[in-house]
């Protein structure tokens, strides 16, 4: 079966990543954001969302959440650490979620952590309009920018908040939140890792068709 673009050297790193990952708590994780997440239960959707620690804490808050995430090892790892009827797994990726899009389901939020910088300029081009479509009215969408070196093995590139900010404002989402930070994770600090922190709400958008 051909390797999902993005998912180079996680799979060979399973184990050790899942025991690494483990250590992260999502309150640490998303402190910048927080804020922004509902407080009524609504339906989420976590892309990329490799051994549950996000679907698990959202779920716990009474959110119905759909965990996206193409690496068998990830998935399986997140089913036995998080046992939730509020989450259901998916084997989908970016960026077409074609599993995903054969559903036809919209979503109040989206959870996008470090996932954004995986993806080529194409195919970040082609995954913008895909993200605006599977948010509900007043949606709210979630991400992360990687900035830093790129450990070997690993399919990355660096992306800006300019370039990530004027995509998403083609699709009518309006930035709410953009917020640098450094990385919760020792090593990744110490090497110089920092991510960049971006909210956008689902907004209309105005057609001006005066000539």
């Amino acid at each position: 079966m051909p390797q999902v673009s993005g998912t180079e050297g996680y799979a060979e790193a399973a184990d050790f990543l899942i025991d690494k990952w483990q250590a992260i708590s999502f309150a640490d994780q998303h402190a910048p954001v927080m804020h922004l997440i509902p407080v009524k239960p609504c339906k989420v959707l976590d892309i990329g969302a490799g051994i549950g620690t996000d679907a698990a804490a959202l779920a716990a808050m009474g959110h119905t959440v759909i965990a996206v995430e193409p690496i068998k090892k990830f998935r399986t790892a997140a089913i036995a650490l998080h046992d939730s009827d509020h989450i259901e797994w998916l084997d989908d990726s970016l960026p077409d979620l074609s599993v995903l899009h054969r559903r036809d389901e919209r979503f109040d939020l989206i959870m996008l952590s470090a996932v954004w910088m995986h993806l080529d300029e194409q195919q970040r081009t082609q995954t913008m309009p895909r993200l605006a479509s599977l948010l509900n009215e007043s949606g709210l969408l979630i991400m992360s920018l990687r900035h830093g070196p790129i450990p070997h093995g690993r399919r990355m590139f660096e992306v800006s908040a300019v370039e990530t900010i004027r995509l998403a404002a083609a699709e009518g989402l309006e930035t709410i939140l953009t917020v640098r930070t450094e990385s919760v994770q020792e090593g990744n600090r110490n090497s110089g890792v920092m991510w960049t922190r971006l909210g956008f709400r689902k907004t209309a958008i105005t057609i001006d068709l005066l000539t």
